[in-house]
């Protein structure tokens, strides 16, 4: 397969992924943005609700370049519709769906006309119809094109290097984006050290698992209340987790095997490695380690493995 084909297919499941992963960010912010919120320890004004996505996304520096105030329409305005912001639902969807029009033939007619339904459907929207529409009711439907994409895809496509491309720029994202919210979670979500164990704390881990559809799973795994410890354990270790760190890796490494050959053997080791550290992972382990520093490692290790991706298969010669 040409570089330039493997290119705009891995990143055309990326920018969906992102777009889908964003929402979700998005709509959970909403909800805890509605309950009553108050920032205790002096200079903790950072962890106002709605500097969450900001953080989480690595974008609060981007953000404070073009808006001056901290604000949920500012935010929502910055996050879904501003095209200046490549991160933006509104930029990803965009993309994806020119990464499709440049591979229609790697690609099934479904899918590209599904994407291309969804473009067109994004370019009508703005703030004023978002809102009246209901914040909450638009992040549901770009997380359900995401779903229809994904069915699609997986429902129409001969399972090629095509198909691996695209598993793997999903599942790459997704490894990334599931890190990156625990992380924030953890670090700078809480208003104050005196609630940890609280009503806050609470609503807090379950808005995390909601954001990545994990509150049922953990109800039904461990019918206990919510804790970090659990938490971690089922975001990073849990291989029947489909958003956990260790999920994502089995998907990655099992592609790679498939797509690596003999020139490109490091590529497939380096992720093995980080698969194995997984999947013979213990939670006492991590913690003990530091949750923080587990995860920048894991996010160092996703990145470098990327970026080896990018150069043995993506970038054009």
């Amino acid at each position: 397969m040409l570089c330039r084909t493997a290119n705009e297919l891995y990143w055309m499941a990326r920018h969906i992924e992102r777009a889908e992963n964003t929402a979700r960010l998005l709509d959970v912010t909403y909800r805890m943005a509605l309950l009553p919120y108050e920032t205790i320890e002096p200079g903790l004004a950072w962890a106002e609700p709605w500097a969450v996505p900001l953080i989480t996304s690595g974008l609060a520096t981007d953000f404070y370049e073009s808006y001056q105030q901290l604000s949920a329409e500012n935010v929502l305005r910055f996050m879904i519709l501003d095209s200046a912001n490549t991160s933006s639902i509104y930029c990803c969807l965009r993309a994806a769906r020119e990464s499709a029009r440049a591979v229609r033939g790697a690609i099934t007619s479904e899918m590209y006309e599904d994407l291309n339904s969804a473009w067109l459907e994004m370019r009508v929207y703005d703030y004023n119809r978002i809102q009246s529409s209901g914040v909450s009711e638009f992040l549901d439907w770009v997380k359900m094109r995401s779903h229809l994409f994904r069915g699609v895809t997986f429902g129409t496509m001969l399972r090629d290097e095509a198909y691996h491309f695209i598993r793997l720029g999903t599942h790459i994202e997704r490894a990334d984006n599931t890190a990156r919210i625990l992380d924030v979670k953890y670090h700078t979500l809480l208003p104050s050290a005196a609630d940890v164990g609280g009503a806050v704390d609470y609503y807090q881990w379950s808005a995390l698992l909601r954001s990545v559809s994990g509150f049922e799973s953990y109800r039904k795994i461990y019918s206990d209340v919510i804790t970090p410890r659990r938490v971690a354990e089922l975001l990073i270790l849990r291989a029947d987790m489909p958003r956990s760190l260790h999920s994502c890796m089995n998907f990655i490494h099992e592609t790679l095997r498939v797509l690596c050959d003999d020139s490109s053997r490091e590529i497939e080791r380096v992720a093995g490695e980080l698969h194995a550290k997984l999947r013979y992972g213990r939670t006492d382990e991590i913690i003990k380690l530091g949750l923080h520093e587990y995860l920048l490692e894991f996010l160092d290790s996703i990145s470098a493995l990327g970026a080896e991706i990018n150069t043995r298969f993506l970038v054009p010669g």
